[in-house]
């Protein structure tokens, strides 16, 4: 008998095949918009062979149809965004937007299809499969949520705000990612506290240093900078990226999202848009915004006054920080206090080693491994692509865009490209972050361990669109998980970024080769508990502020205003009057009023690390593995709660969050 050829190409989890996100690779608007009508317009046939079958509703011709309909829709969107947010060229950039909206359309006319919505209520699924139930439950429920039991006028009203508000939240986004600002200054002794290479980065040109409001341009200065007035200009305008365009454009998107929910039958938006997520309902999250608030105010207070005394050193009659002044002092403190310097570590973060470290740990834990795929096409230059495989089976595609370029989105995130269906397609992501740039630093691009940390959250989100490919509906698949549980699986892998055990697998010296110090790494721990509880409430800011301006008739609001007060009461750093930070706080758009998801997602993390602390090592395959399974690879087939549970064995608790927020800290 013959021994069979060795197949060419590599086997793939499940059956399933390596697609090409043809949108996201367009090398044209023509082409993003020929691939975006190609994909709409498959989904409006399978809608009209759903509407046209005849006899009894089934699994066959009701719901792998529809699923179908959302496979090929929810690439237009994914990827339009993407396109939007990274593409060189603005017509290209311009053509994923439309691609986006008009997705975004298609799926709110989908969920408003009352022809449709009658044939799901006719499906039965009582004996099928649980994932299938499922699925189905959460299709039905989303039709209900959207408003099909409404009359003609109202959902045709509801179609034109969804339509309405998809525009304005991307002229919002657009409007942060294409208003860079930026300092000069004349003297290079006003960078005096910087670091060297950061100085040999930002040369004289005509005379002056430009400094822009970039993450990696920004935050170095306003952690070292001596110079009070270089941090004070620069923090203004980075507070007042998107101002004055996203005043006009904040105030519409409350009111178009207000008149929304209202026609839904709630009573503000917020209040829509808590109840499908894990915590319930607005109140709910108001609650968990006050309880975090008051858990973290003995040690905010203990904070503040410990930077406000660090600062009479230099300044012996201030009364109070200025809202340039944390990140300078708490480095100070840090140093003083905990003799250490965020300075002193860059030399062992050469972002090439970061991201190789990533992939190490990430491999030990979960038993894959990557291969980069040279020559693969991608949007720009820069961008790396990597499979993903676990002995050999290749799980999934991922595309790493990670440094800084004009017009590209200016944060870090991950974008889904290609859900992962059971048989069907392999998933596929991005990373867009905005990290030192080796190819354009004088020297190594070593990265503060803020940025690492970064890497290692976005990271993974990738993952976690990763390992849950095995879905088998689009509507248990990652694309449909609560949004207040998406954020606790990239929280908690910050953990081995964190750790002596994890740092040290990876972070060597960029020059010697020598590992991080495991005496440097306990400073660096013990200087970085410093300040959470500022850090905390910075954060519960936020939250209260996406929170409150979608919880009121948006007619009554000055964002400002408001933003001042809820400002004056959850942080005690004042604000900087004359800055408009909800001008460039993106997540009001994304995110809208969950904001609070973040520091929800962070309660859940710290409690699902605890079974690897108990272990004799952080990287303990067995515990990781168990993690994969019943935390990532279900995507969303079942409630976040359930898969907690499951994983914990046990009820979630908030000792663990607790246990951290007060850990430490200068006294």
């Amino acid at each position: 008998m013959p021994r069979p050829r060795r197949s060419r190409k590599p086997p793939t989890a499940r059956g399933a095949r390596m697609t090409s996100p043809a949108l996201a690779l367009a090398k044209s608007a023509a082409g993003v918009d020929r691939l975006s009508n190609a994909g709409i317009g498959r989904g409006k046939q399978l809608l009209k062979k759903i509407l046209s079958s005849r006899g009894r509703r089934t699994v066959e011709n009701t719901l792998v149809p529809y699923n179908e309909i959302l496979e090929a829709v929810y690439e237009v969107a994914q990827q339009g965004e993407l396109l939007f947010n990274v593409h060189p060229e603005t017509g290209v950039r311009d053509a994923g937007n439309r691609a986006y909206q008009n997705a975004m359309s298609f799926l709110t006319e989908l969920t408003l299809n009352r022809p449709l919505y009658e044939a799901f209520t006719r499906l039965d699924v009582k004996t099928k499969d649980a994932e299938t139930r499922h699925a189905v439950f959460k299709i039905l429920r989303d039709f209900k949520r959207a408003g099909v039991d409404k009359d003609d006028s109202t959902r045709a009203r509801i179609k034109k705000l969804n339509e309405e508000i998809t525009a304005v939240g991307s002229e919002f986004d657009r409007n942060i990612n294409d208003d860079v600002r930026s300092i000069e200054i004349e003297d290079a002794q006003a960078l005096d506290g910087l670091p060297g290479d950061y100085i040999a980065s930002h040369p004289k040109k005509d005379g002056t240093i430009r400094i822009t409001t970039n993450y990696p341009d920004a935050l170095p200065v306003f952690q070292y900078a001596k110079n009070e007035e270089v941090r004070r200009r620069l923090q203004w305008e980075f507070l007042n990226r998107g101002y004055p365009k996203n005043m006009e454009v904040l105030d519409r998107l409350l009111v178009k999202r207000n008149e929304l929910a209202r026609l839904l039958g709630y009573k503000n938006y917020a209040a829509y848009v808590t109840e499908d997520k894990m915590i319930g309902s607005e109140t709910a999250a108001g609650e968990f915004v006050e309880k975090i608030s008051k858990a973290s105010g003995p040690r905010t207070k203990r904070d503040y006054q410990v930077l406000l005394e660090q600062k009479r050193k230099q300044s012996p009659f201030a009364e109070r920080l200025e809202p340039w002044d944390p990140s300078f002092y708490i480095e100070r403190v840090r140093a003083e206090k905990y003799q250490f310097s965020s300075q002193e570590a860059r030399p062992y973060f050469q972002f090439e080693r970061v991201r190789d470290g990533i992939f190490g740990i990430t491999g030990r834990l979960f038993g894959v491994h990557y291969r980069r795929v040279r020559g693969a096409p991608a949007w720009h230059e820069s961008v790396e692509v990597y499979d993903a495989y676990d002995d050999g089976t290749r799980l999934g595609r991922f595309y790493l865009d990670l440094h800084p370029r004009p017009g590209k989105f200016n944060h870090a995130a991950a974008f889904p490209l290609v859900v992962g269906l059971r048989g069907v397609q392999l998933p596929q992501a991005a990373l867009v972050c905005n990290f030192l740039d080796p190819k354009t630093t004088k020297g190594p691009a070593l990265m503060e361990h803020n940025d690492v940390v970064t890497f290692f959250h976005e990271f993974g989100h990738l993952l976690h669109d990763i390992f849950s490919g095995g879905a088998r509906w689009m509507k248990t698949s990652m694309g449909d998980i609560e949004w207040d549980f998406v954020e606790a699986p990239s929280q908690m892998l910050e953990e081995w970024a964190r750790r002596p055990e994890g740092l040290q697998s990876f972070a060597t010296h960029h020059e010697t080769g020598k590992p991080i110090p495991r005496e440097m790494v306990d400073r660096m721990e013990r200087a970085q508990a410093f300040a959470r509880g500022l850090l905390v409430r910075r954060q519960i800011f936020f939250a209260a502020l996406s929170l409150n301006y979608y919880n009121r008739d948006p007619k009554e609001i000055d964002t400002t205003a408001l933003a001042k007060k809820l400002n004056s009461e959850y942080y005690p750093v004042p604000w900087y009057d004359g800055t408009h930070f909800q001008c460039n706080f993106g997540h009001l758009n994304g995110y809208s009023a969950v904001y609070y998801t973040y520091m929800w997602s962070l309660v859940i993390a710290k409690d699902l690390f605890t079974p690897f602390q108990k272990k004799k090592s952080i990287i303990n395959p067995t515990q990781a593995r168990k993690y994969r399974r019943t935390i990532l690879e279900p995507g969303s087939a079942r409630p976040a709660a359930k898969m907690v549970r499951e994983y914990l064995g046990r009820p979630p608790k908030f000792d663990a969050f607790r246990s951290w927020l007060n850990e430490g800290g200068a006294r």
